[in-house]
């Protein structure tokens, strides 16, 4: 199987970062806090990192957040490299499009892997259609609704609350709390974007 199943805290300590793959117990039980060595690893690396090294390390990182695996983020890449804006932030804007990432901004869900399981499940439809490809491209004015039959759902009563709580909903979604459902109206600007990375690194990583 090519998708990691691992223990998520793991590649947080590989990138020495939080990734935030587990939502909120990222920011109240974070191993980092306690174990900030990499796997593998007694003592903290001391060596200066190369400059190869940086811009992996960094598409790791991005990949990582996103959960997507090699081949599908090299794709996507190559799809931004052939838009007109820039290359880092059109491939950020396909990465905050799809659709387990849009679940999860709107509040159904903690987590990305929460979120992808209630695609892959089958409880969530674009614009009245059910759609279980978490990768699905979510375009402006489509509508994403999770089946309001799973509302007392635990996994989506902790997003909801965690999402009021911390108002996480960016301005770019409309949230409609009666319909149990969410829309992009826009696409996101750099700053609403969720992934905290360099772009430019991931971007002349491919560029060599």
């Amino acid at each position: 199987m090519a998708r990691y199943i691992g223990p998520v805290c793991k590649l947080c300590r590989r990138e020495q970062t939080k990734l935030f793959l587990k939502g909120e117990k990222c920011f109240t039980k974070c191993i980092l806090d306690k174990r900030a060595t990499i796997p593998g690893m007694a003592k903290p690396q001391r060596s200066k990192p190369s400059e190869y090294m940086i811009r992996l390390r960094e598409k790791q990182k991005l990949r990582r957040m996103a959960s997507i695996t090699e081949r599908p983020f090299e794709r996507l890449v190559t799809r931004a490299s052939q838009s007109t804006g820039k290359t880092g932030e059109e491939l950020l804007k396909f990465l905050e499009c799809r659709l387990d990432n849009v679940v999860r901004r709107l509040g159904f869900a903690v987590s990305l892997k929460t979120s992808r399981q209630l695609v892959l499940h089958g409880h969530v439809r674009v614009d009245g259609r059910t759609v279980n490809i978490p990768s699905f491209e979510v375009k402006p004015g489509q509508v994403v609704q999770v089946n309001p039959k799973i509302k007392d759902n635990v996994g989506i009563k902790l997003g909801l609350d965690y999402a009021a709580r911390k108002s996480t909903r960016p301005a770019f979604l409309e949230f409609n709390e009666a319909e149990f459902s969410g829309k992009l109206s826009r696409l996101p600007t750099r700053e609403e974007m969720s992934f905290p990375v360099a772009e430019h690194l991931i971007v002349e990583y491919y560029s060599k």
